[in-house]
C-alpha cells in the first residue's frame, strides 16, 4: 500500500494506492489509524479478484454475504471513516462488474485486490462518531455526538 498526502488545507485530502492481493477492509482500518483519521469520505475505483459483499437483513439484524469468487470491475467505492469509541471504524459500500456487464451491490465486507485499488481519502476537521441504534442494531453516526 502506498500512500501520498495531496492537500493539507482545507481539507487533507490523501491518495492511497493498494497493491495487488492486499485485503481492502482490513487495509482502510490500518491506513485510518496510520493517519489518525477520526473523519473522512472515501472513494475508490480498481479491480478485485474476489469480493465478499453484504446485504443487511433487517429482520435478522444481520449480514447476508454475496461472496463472488472471479475477478470484478470496481465500479464505485463510497464510504465513511469514523470513530466507535476510540476505534476507527470504516462503513462502505461497493458496486462491482463482472466481465459480462452484470453488476452487484452492497456493504464491502472483505475484497482482495488485482491488480490495483485507487482510494481518494478526504479528511472531515471535525470527528464522527458511531453509536449502537437498538431498533436496527448498527452502529449509526451520530451527528449530534
Amino acid at each position: 500500500m502506498k500512500t501520498k498526502i495531496l492537500n493539507q488545507e482545507p481539507e487533507r485530502t490523501i491518495a492511497l494506492v493498494f497493491d495487488e492481493n492486499e485485503e481492502v477492509a482490513s487495509g482502510l482500518v490500518h491506513f485510518a489509524e496510520e493517519q489518525n483519521l477520526t473523519a473522512a469520505r472515501l472513494s475508490a475505483i480498481g479491480a478485485l479478484s474476489r469480493v465478499v459483499l453484504g446485504f443487511f437483513d433487517l429482520q435478522a439484524r444481520d449480514y447476508r454475504r454475496i461472496e463472488i469468487n472471479e475477478q470484478v470491475e470496481v465500479i464505485s467505492l463510497l464510504g465513511n471513516i469514523a470513530l466507535k469509541g476510540a476505534e476507527k471504524k470504516i462503513h462502505a459500500h461497493i458496486v462491482v462488474g463482472k466481465s459480462d456487464g452484470t453488476a452487484y451491490g452492497g456493504h464491502l465486507l472483505a475484497g482482495w485486490v488485482r491488480p490495483t485499488l485507487e482510494v481518494i481519502a478526504i479528511e472531515s476537521p471535525s470527528y464522527l462518531q458511531r453509536e449502537m441504534d437498538e431498533k436496527t442494531g448498527l452502529p449509526l453516526l451520530n451527528p449530534h455526538h
